[in-house]
Parts: structure tokens; sequence; C-alpha cells
């Protein structure tokens, strides 16, 4: 099957702010959301938008560093069938001269996950959940 786009990912070194600005465009977001280490809404037409924490994201990659303020902190992530889907498409797309940003690994958030670069160096994210069947 082909990967469905399910979500648009930023990473925040500030959640409690970045929640109240997307509150205050309308986004339903949870109270006490701020305090997750993770957090996703629901869009209107069923997309989702997710929210990572820098320290999140360093908790599993230590040597990650946010870019600079004004480059890229938001990706765009694919919904795979399962596991070794998300294993497959990276090295498909690797295999075929795309930059990988960050190899399959078995996130802690219960997701296979692997992140590309596109031709611009956006990153894509590919994913399934761990308990997915492939």
């Amino acid at each position: 099957m082909t990967p469905r786009f399910d979500l648009i990912g930023i990473v925040t070194d500030d959640l409690a702010a970045s929640l109240a600005f997307y509150r205050r465009l309308g986004l339903d977001i949870p109270d006490g959301a701020e305090r997750e280490p993770h957090v996703e809404a629901t869009l209107p037409g069923g997309l989702r938008m997710a929210w990572d924490p820098v320290e999140t994201i360093r908790s599993f990659n230590p040597d990650w560093a946010l870019p600079p303020r004004g480059q890229s902190r938001v990706g765009l992530a694919f919904l795979c069938d399962g596991p070794a889907e998300v294993d497959k498409l990276h090295a498909e797309l690797t295999q075929a001269g795309y930059d990988s940003e960050m190899a399959p690994f078995d996130a802690p958030w219960g997701m296979r996950y692997a992140v590309l670069l596109d031709p611009d160096g956006n990153g894509v994210d590919l994913f399934a959940r761990l308990d997915q069947q492939d």
C-alpha cells in the first residue's frame, strides 16, 4: 500500500508557548498537554498535527540539534502499513539517492520511525505503530 500523508510535526523548544499559539488559532489541544512528552491534535478532515519538545527528541537521539530559527522545524509524516514498510521505504529511498536523517528505529512512543530528507532538506517522517501487523 502507498503511505498516507497523516501528520504535520513541529519540534519546539517551548511547548507551552507553541500550544498556546495554535490554541489561539482554533486548534483543539487538551488542557495540561504542556506537561506531555508528545502532543497531538486532529485537524478538520482527519490530518493530525503533533508537537515534540526538544528534550523528547534528544532522549532517543542525543546528538540531534534543533535547527536555528528560520530553518525548517516542521516535518511531514507519512503513515505506513506496518513497521516492515517503514524499513522497506527507507531502504528504497536511500538507495535511490535520498538522504536519511534517522535510520528506522523503535521510538519510545510506540512507533517504528525513520526520517528522510526531501531534495530541499525538509524532514519527511515514515512511521507505523509497532503493534500494527505488516
